[in-house]
């Protein structure tokens, strides 16, 4: 399960190893692999069973330390984020993987297992990326290249700048489906 992705880039990923994987997102997926377009928590109530994996890429609205200015005028949200990610935390699947940048969940819950770059998996960028890991190993970098442009972050204003930025590295998401595909439970 890929919650929160509406890309379908880690689930291609994944499907294209040979795994059965969805995606489940508010939005309609911009692919056409399987996807279930409402709440990840309806998903889990009535099907946490069938899924061995989650990976989940929760919206980072109001924990990123990008926002950090607008924290103190947000605590209503802030704090119903923060139950959004420790639900799936908390859902019974044996290996969960959740995805965010650097903010507000290294206070409020625990400090991420690991921190990567996309240029350590093929991309001359810079998007630090926090993973909170539960039952899975760290992911290690696959294509260490040169280059260090914050792209991401100086994507300019549009109405799909959020999109754009929320979008999973490709070599990222290959990453995850070789490293993280097979495991046992």
């Amino acid at each position: 399960m890929v919650a929160c992705e509406f890309s379908q880039i880690v689930t291609e990923a994944f499907i294209k190893r040979g795994h059965d994987a969805m995606s489940c997102d508010l939005l309609p997926a911009e692919k056409n692999y399987p996807h279930y377009q409402g709440d990840i928590l309806d998903v889990l109530v009535n099907h946490w069973d069938e899924w061995d994996l989650m990976i989940a890429h929760p919206p980072c609205t109001y924990l990123s330390a990008s926002g950090a200015r607008w924290w103190k005028d947000r605590i209503v949200e802030q704090n119903r984020a923060i139950s959004f990610v420790l639900s799936l935390a908390n859902s019974n699947i044996p290996h969960i993987a959740i995805e965010n940048p650097i903010g507000k969940l290294s206070t409020a819950w625990r400090k991420p297992d690991q921190i990567i770059q996309p240029w350590q998996f093929g991309h001359g960028e810079k998007k630090a990326t926090c993973f909170w890991l539960i039952n899975l190993p760290l992911l290690a970098p696959t294509n260490i290249v040169a280059g260090r442009v914050a792209r991401v972050h100086l994507e300019p204003p549009s109405p799909d700048r959020w999109k754009n930025r929320s979008r999973t590295f490709q070599g990222i998401a290959d990453a995850m489906a070789e490293q993280w595909g097979d495991l046992d439970d």
